[in-house]
């Protein structure tokens, strides 16, 4: 069953009235017909199942016939903060780290990261990335379509993430696997969590010494060395198992 995303507003009288961008993707590219059933979210913990109900140029209506709390998203709030990778890597990372359960992704430009991007750019690939998280939502069915920020300097997501519960450092010279099981056990549901992944050159020392002043803790994923695309899924991977409910 195909889902779709709506504004709260968008929703009155039983009825959901879709617009912009979907409106075409229904009609044209799915060619739904009146009395086909899809589902909405409106980014909480509810989930509805409607019926096409009519269809124009401008506007799919639909119509509501049930509403459930399917309990699909993460009891804790995860935060990705990924230093950029060269490439189209982070369209990969945005993609998978939606699937795996993430709040939300926030580009980092850290001291080694190979891509740099002036304003204009910036601002096309975080566009990108942001259609990329919507249908990663919209395919795993999601009830949130995550939220990829604006690239944010080094320093500047230490700063967002000073209000997070737990922050979590994957750092190619850590060592110790037991204490990295340690602190990911006594991560809970509810706590927010920030994961801060270093691009393909790794994190500068000094880099390494001011995550730590801000409160975050270093860890190891293994011995061997992760590619930056991937260590964020094991993170989010292990989580996941670690946070699911039922």
């Amino acid at each position: 069953m195909y889902r779709f995303f709506a504004d709260r507003s968008q929703i009155s009288d039983g009825l959901v009235h879709i617009t912009g961008e979907d409106v075409n993707h229904i009609r044209n590219v799915l060619r739904m017909r009146p009395g086909e059933t899809v589902l909405i979210s409106c980014g909480d913990e509810w989930e509805y199942t409607c019926e096409v109900d009519a269809l124009s140029e401008e506007e799919v209506t639909l119509r509501i016939v049930d509403a459930q709390r399917p309990g699909k998203e993460l009891p804790s709030r995860i935060f990705l903060f990924q230093c950029l990778p060269k490439g189209d890597k982070m369209e990969t990372v945005v993609q998978k780290a939606v699937e795996l359960g993430a709040y939300s992704v926030i580009p980092v430009s850290s001291r080694r990261c190979i891509m740099k991007l002036d304003a204009k750019r910036a601002a096309q690939k975080t566009a990108r990335w942001n259609k990329i998280a919507e249908s990663a939502a919209k395919q795993s069915k999601r009830l949130i379509i995550p939220k990829v920020r604006d690239i944010m300097t080094f320093g500047e997501a230490l700063e967002f993430a000073g209000n997070l519960d737990v922050r979590l450092m994957p750092y190619e010279m850590e060592g110790g696997m037991e204490r990295t099981r340690s602190v990911l056990s006594d991560i809970q549901p509810g706590q927010s969590v920030g994961i801060l992944i270093g691009p393909e050159g790794g994190f500068d020392e000094q880099e390494v010494e001011d995550a730590k002043k801000s409160g975050f803790t270093t860890i190891t994923l293994g011995k061997r060395i992760l590619r930056t695309e991937t260590a964020g899924m094991t993170m989010l991977s292990i989580l996941m198992y670690l946070l699911e409910r039922d």
